[in-house]
């Protein structure tokens, strides 16, 4: 019997890789451009962390953590998502000491036992960024401004931005009772999750997908109406910077969002596209101003996001694939194999990307391999060639040939590609 990748869990092979480096190369760039620095983190970390950070009643830690008990019978957990982890190096390293707001960024993969489909896998990618130690609501326009751009420089136009604000600790234990009073007389109507939840943080009942519990939860009460005149106020500083901004949003009160540390600020970007199936969230992020002390830090205000790279490749426009081979050495005669082999590297040493085959062949077999291959350049070589120190230089895409000296063929083909 043949073996399988894991389900959920996908091969990326070269034919697709291109596309995954524009994205992450054009989201490091951007992350850059803001300030930020990239920082990683171990896969593998105490399943506490998780527990405490997430909240013990979502459903990341209820039902698809990959936990289990090493050999000195301490339980791990492959890390579901990369705030969490950020939050413990900031702790760790006691970072809020050395700088009074700390901008990282991150691209790794994460993992979650949830039910594969479109553009969601068990072991997928994220990217996301952190900022630590400011409490405007100024940081968090930005933040969610710098999305915005990133995503429409990707050639995804077609997004709407969702805002909300749940407020602080205050505003929910106001809005805590209001909202028991009307989920209350539903209860047995309730999903068991969600009867369950109403004990323990009922804001959790707010997303649940199951049908009931959507339509009843769209009647609650508006957090809105509950924030203090603190959280108000920060609120309307991050409507009134977006706007100054020229960032459209939308304000949508029952955006909660999936985790327990999310405080004030809230945010996603859905795609419109008919390519990402029923889900449409590309990216999602938030305020977790009590998470670094909830973690052993002092109280520290901070703010990030993270996206799928999954799902953001589904939303991108196709491109055409480029090619990852400038030149094709084509041997012309068996003898002039290590010649040929020399050149190739004389080239790379001049920052050429190179590729040959040195098993041989007729000259039609290698220059339809070099074709296929969508090299640029073809340089033959035969043995009339290495005595006179000359290559014959094919230009694939203008179908020209030019006899040039080989120690000029690296700048030849800068010229003509220029």
């Amino acid at each position: 019997m043949s073996l399988r990748a894991v389900k959920g869990r996908k091969d990326i092979l070269p034919d697709e890789i291109s596309n995954w480096h524009r994205l992450e190369n054009a989201f490091r760039s951007c992350a850059e451009r803001y300030g930020f620095r990239e920082a990683r983190f171990p896969i593998v970390e105490p399943t506490a962390l998780f527990v405490r950070s997430i909240g013990e009643t979502t459903d990341i830690v209820e039902k698809e953590m990959y936990t289990f008990t090493d050999r000195g019978d301490k339980s791990l957990t492959l890390r579901p998502e990369g705030t969490a982890s950020s939050v413990r190096a900031y702790v760790q390293h006691n970072v809020q000491a050395k700088e009074p707001v700390t901008k990282w960024y991150y691209v790794g993969p994460m993992y979650r036992r949830e039910r594969p489909a479109k553009g969601r896998y068990r072991q997928f990618y994220q990217a996301g960024v952190e900022v630590f130690g400011d409490p405007g609501p100024y940081v968090d326009a930005e933040v969610i401004d710098m999305v915005v751009g990133f995503i429409s420089g990707l050639g995804i136009t077609e997004v709407e931005v969702l805002i909300n604000s749940i407020g602080g600790d205050e505003t929910r234990a106001r809005y805590r009772d209001a909202l028991l009073a009307h989920l209350e007389p539903f209860r047995s109507e309730l999903c068991s999750d969600c009867q369950r939840r109403m004990d323990v943080n009922p804001l959790r009942v707010l997303d649940c997908k199951v049908p009931r519990c959507a339509e009843i939860a769209s009647e609650a009460p508006s957090l809105g109406d509950h924030l203090t005149d603190e959280d108000r106020e920060h609120f309307d500083g991050l409507e009134e910077t977006l706007t100054r901004l020229g960032t459209p949003y939308r304000v949508d009160g029952s955006l909660v969002r999936g985790l327990d540390y999310y405080t004030r600020t809230l945010f996603e970007v859905l795609g419109k596209g008919e390519g990402l199936g029923a889900q449409n969230a590309l990216l999602g992020g938030g305020r977790y101003d009590n998470m670094v002390k909830s973690l052993g830090g002092p109280q520290t205000p901070a703010i990030g996001f993270a996206m799928g790279l999954e799902r953001l490749l589904m939303a991108m426009p196709d491109t055409d694939e480029s090619s990852h081979v400038d030149v094709f050495v084509v041997t012309a005669q068996a003898g002039v194999r290590p010649e040929a082999a020399l050149l190739g590297r004389e080239l790379r040493d001049a920052g050429l990307r190179v590729e040959s085959d040195l098993r041989g062949g007729s000259l039609k077999s290698q220059l339809r391999r070099a074709d296929k291959m969508n090299a640029r350049f073809a340089l033959i070589l035969g043995e009339s060639e290495v005595q006179n120190g000359v290559v014959q230089l094919k230009d694939l895409q203008r179908q020209t040939q030019e006899e040039v000296p080989r120690a000029e063929a690296a700048s030849r083909i800068g010229a003509l590609d220029a």
